[in-house]
């Protein structure tokens, strides 16, 4: 049984920075493609940066220069580093797994965390 597990969210002020881990209970973990999703209240999910078996990575422009996603294989685990937080970032933050890379879409993913409370005060 595939599990997903987010850790990390809280609240936090503007300017600051949050790390975001997710453990994974999935064979072959070093083969898939791994992505974070956020879903602020009354939005859709949204796409935010994904890392591939080969450590490519990539994101959406709202995040570039300030999130980062890594993998660590050796401990099935997936992390977003994220800083400069504004409060336009708050959301619910999803881990995901199973998807393709090329197409960051919710829908191409199987398998889905239960998420982490990101929330930025201004």
């Amino acid at each position: 049984q595939v599990q997903l597990r987010e850790s990390g969210g809280g609240l936090v002020q503007a300017g600051a920075s949050l790390r975001l881990s997710c453990e994974a209970s999935i064979r072959n973990f070093n083969s898939y493609t791994m992505a974070w999703f956020r879903q602020a209240p009354g939005k859709d999910r949204e796409f935010v940066t994904a890392i591939n078996w080969r450590m490519e990575t990539r994101h959406v422009d709202s995040v570039k220069g300030r999130f980062m996603i890594s993998r660590d294989n050796a401990k099935n685990t997936l992390y977003l580093q994220m800083n400069n937080l504004t409060p336009e970032d708050t959301a619910v933050y999803y881990c995901a797994a199973g998807g393709d890379f090329k197409a960051p879409l919710p829908r191409t993913y199987i398998y889905w965390g239960q998420g982490t409370q990101v929330t930025v005060s201004s």
